[in-house]
Parts: structure tokens; sequence; C-alpha cells
């Protein structure tokens, strides 16, 4: 008899083992609850953090019978046993089907294919559908991976195996001339547990601004602490029951802090691995992590982000080309910070650096003045800057009216925003921007909120001049007034 015990204590397994051990426990739990005929003898024990596996047969047959029934094609679509994904809503299989091609199977060489088909959804009323191309897929190499994990004589076997890109992604060779000493290696039985990794991970399609473009999945790997929680959630019908917009994210950030906010799952998960996958100049033939955050949110950073997911919510735009989900650099560039536990306005300054991407930016001020206004801040200070640096604009903004009005010409709101961008843009050191704020205060003339919060103001100015800046830049990203129309961008 072959007896294998997994346990998430087990010290020598990693993050990615650990959501296999889950997508394990989730496929035989779902073998329980459809009462499949297993075969020679296999029996198993789900416990809430161990999985006892044995079995009677030959082991090449018990295994290879395992995967098959864990990994099927439903209409050429990847199917899991272990989310019983063939009754999901159909926006969720493509959506899964393709983040897993996207991520663990990015290689052609791990699947078969016999083209690609076209789906349209319904993502919002009153809009046209979206178009969604996936490929047909004839066999993946989740379904016939039993063989490499044993000897000749169809044994588990007792060596370590080679663990290709796909297995466990960004775990590749590092040197083609030395492939015995760079690549990586792990025990067939820790293998196994990478081969269900994929039931217990999510998969969001990526629209960043910000990140390399060939990066267009995100791959979340979640931390384990229950087996049985976990599958819990993983099952529920707020997944199930998804549209393809939830699992749409603007960067690794907002895919992380998306996953972890689903549900309230930060109270079962806790934290989260997010990875890219893409190429990279010095290694074209496979695909490597290029990037990698682990999000560990606290209360304030999730209800943050779900006034940053309200506010500046997902939306399908009609154009003369179609139906498309636009881009959002404020909500990548927020999530990004939050998932690094940063203020969500954090180096706004750096990030924003050309009239084109502020231009950008703008895009989005209604979101954003929602997000200044009901969002709390670690301190009642970078509020009230914000709300004086408002008025300042305003008052700017009055005087050029008037002025144009004497003369009989219309203001150039534009021009005296690009002049204040920039003017914070050469603000490279603590003395330039206090000139700057200076001059910005005193040109606006009288300023109520700077007026009556004078000592605080000043000391956050003298304190955190690159705060002030951030939020300086913040300020007139953000501002809606006179002189401004509500919906209608900046033309810079």
């Amino acid at each position: 008899m072959t007896t294998i015990d997994y346990h998430l204590g087990d010290s020598s397994i990693t993050l990615l083992h650990r959501a296999g051990l889950a997508g394990l426990w989730m496929t035989l739990k779902q073998l329980e609850i459809e009462k499949v005929q297993t075969i020679q003898g296999l029996k198993w024990e789900l416990r809430d953090r161990a999985i006892t596996l044995s079995w009677d047969g030959k082991d090449i047959d018990v295994l290879d019978w395992l995967l098959k029934e864990a990994y099927q094609l439903d209409d050429g679509l990847i199917a899991l046993r272990g989310l019983d994904s063939k009754t999901m809503n159909l926006e969720v299989q493509v959506t899964m089907h393709q983040g897993i091609l996207g991520t663990f199977l990015q290689h052609t060489s791990t699947h078969k294919s016999k083209g690609v088909v076209p789906k349209s959804f319904l993502l919002e009323d009153n809009k046209p559908e979206i178009l969604v191309k996936h490929k047909v897929l004839n066999s993946y190499v989740y379904q016939t991976f039993a063989k490499n994990l044993c000897d000749k004589k169809g044994s588990l076997s007792s060596k370590p195996i080679s663990v290709a890109g796909w297995l466990s992604p960004g775990a590749v060779v590092k040197h083609t001339a030395f492939s015995s000493n760079t690549s990586f290696e792990e025990l067939p039985e820790q293998a196994l547990l990478l081969l269900f990794a994929p039931v217990a991970c999510c998969y969001y399609s990526l629209r960043s601004q910000l990140r390399d473009k060939r990066a267009q999945y995100a791959l979340v790997i979640p931390e384990i602490t229950n087996l049985r929680t976990y599958a819990e959630y993983r099952q529920s019908s707020n997944f199930r029951e998804a549209g393809y917009l939830d699992f749409c994210a603007y960067g690794l950030g907002d895919a992380g802090l998306r996953f972890l906010t689903q549900e309230k799952a930060s109270e079962k998960v806790g934290k989260c691995q997010v990875i890219t996958l893409g190429t990279v100049a010095w290694s074209s033939q496979q695909k490597t992590r290029t990037g990698l955050y682990v999000v560990e949110p606290d209360y304030q950073v999730c209800q943050t982000y779900e006034a940053c997911k309200s506010h500046l919510s997902d939306r399908v735009v009609e154009s003369s080309n179609g139906t498309f989900i636009p881009k959002s650099l404020a909500r990548e560039f927020i999530a990004e910070n939050l998932a690094r536990n940063k203020p969500w306005y954090s180096g706004i300054s750096d990030v924003i650096t050309s009239n084109e991407l502020f231009n950008r930016l703008t895009y989005e001020r209604e979101g954003l003045n929602q997000m200044v206004k009901e969002t709390e801040w670690d301190t009642k200070d970078e509020k009230l800057f914000v709300e004086a640096c408002h008025e300042a604009i305003s008052y700017t903004y009055g005087q050029l009216a008037s002025y144009a009005q004497k003369r009989g010409e219309v203001p150039n709101f534009d021009r005296e925003t690009v002049k204040i961008r920039t003017s914070l843009g050469r603000c490279k050191n603590a003395e330039t921007f206090r000139e700057f704020i200076s001059s910005f205060f005193a040109k606006a003339g009288k300023i109520p909120t700077l007026q009556e919060h004078w000592t605080e103001l000043m000391n956050m100015i003298l304190c955190d001049w690159k705060k002030s800046r951030d939020l300086a830049l913040l300020a007139l990203a953000s501002y809606k007034g006179k002189g401004l129309q509500e919906d209608d961008p900046i033309d810079i």
C-alpha cells in the first residue's frame, strides 16, 4: 500500500505547495460530493490542515486516474473538478481558462489547441456586448503528467524530478548550458501538490498603464491556513456567479486587493502573493517572473481600497471599434500604494511626471475628488492641506476669469493648470518646494483653510516637503470647481 501524508505546517513546502494542497483538498471533496467511483482502493482523509492519501493499486494508474478526474475539458475550456467549474457562470469559466493559459500554461508546448473562438458577454445593461476570444483546447499537460511522477515500473519515483516553469511559475532553468545544475527539482510527492495549485489560485486580466504591456495576467497565490475554510471561500457564490469585470485588474496591487476584499477574504486568507510572468531581454525563450507583490492589508487598507473601487469603478466604454474596458491610471496607482501599505496618494509626484500622464489622471478627477472627501486620512492635516490647495486653485481661476472678462476674452484655465503642474515638477528639494507653495498661496490671496490652520499646515510643509508636494499635485488633479466642467478632462 502507498500512503502519502500532507500537512500545511510542513516547513519544506512553499506558498504555492500550500495552494496545491488546498487544490487537492477541494478536488477530493468534490469527488466525494459527486460520489465518483474511485480506482483500485484509493482512499483519503480530509482534515482542516492535512490530507492523507492511500491506495492499493499501481501508482501510475491511480495518479493518472486522479489527474484526469481533476483536470478535464468542457467544450474546449479547462474544467477544474475541485471548483465544479462546469456549473459556473460562463464568464467565470472563460476568465479562469484564459488566466491559466496566461500564467501556468503560457508556453504552447503545454497544451494543444484547435483554434480560437469568440464569446460575447453583456457587462452592463444598455451597453453593447464585449467580444472575448479564447483558445479551444484538445488537451493540456496536467492531464497526462502522472508518468513523469513514476519510474519505468510505474511506481512513484524515489528520486527528485525536474520541475518545469509551467508547474512552478518562475522556476526556470537559469542557464541552458548548465541546465542540470540550474534547473529546479522536487520529490514526486511535492510535485503532485504543485499539480493542484491552479485549482486554488485566482487569475486576473491586467490593464496596466504603469507596467510592461506584455504582462497580461496576474496570478494570485493565497496563503492557506485552513483547508476547509479556504475551500468554502473559493467555492462561494461570489466567485461562481461573478462576471467578467470582476476578474479585470489594473495592476498587481489591484489584483491582490481585489482578491482579498472579495467576500472579506482577508479575514479568512490573511495575505496573498501576486506575480506576473513575461519574457525578459536576457531570456526571451522562456517565461520569467516580471513582478511579485506580497499583499497583506489591514482593516484600514481594505476600507480605503473599497472606497477606491467604488469611486474609481470598472466601466464599459463604447467606441467606433466596439466595446472595451478602459484602463484606470488612478485606480492602479492607488492600489499599488495600498498593496505596499503606503498612503494612497504616496509618490504621485514621482509617477505623474509629464503632462500626458497628468491628463490621463484627470480623466478620473471625479473619483479622485470623492476619494479626497470621503477617505479616512492618516492625519487631519493632510486633508486640510488638500482643501487649502483646492481653495487656492479656485481663487486663482477666479482671478483669471475676472481678468479675461475685463478684456473680453475666454479664460484659459488649461494653461494655468499646466503652469502649476510644471512648477510642481521642478520642485526637487525642500527649498524649491517652499518657494513654489509660498508663491502659489500668495498669488491666490486669502485662503480660509490656510488662515484657520496656519500653524498645522506650515509645520507639515516644513517637516515633510515630499508629502506636501504629493498632496499639492493630488489637489490639482482632483480639483472640481469653477472653470472645469464636471465630466470633461483637461485638454493639455
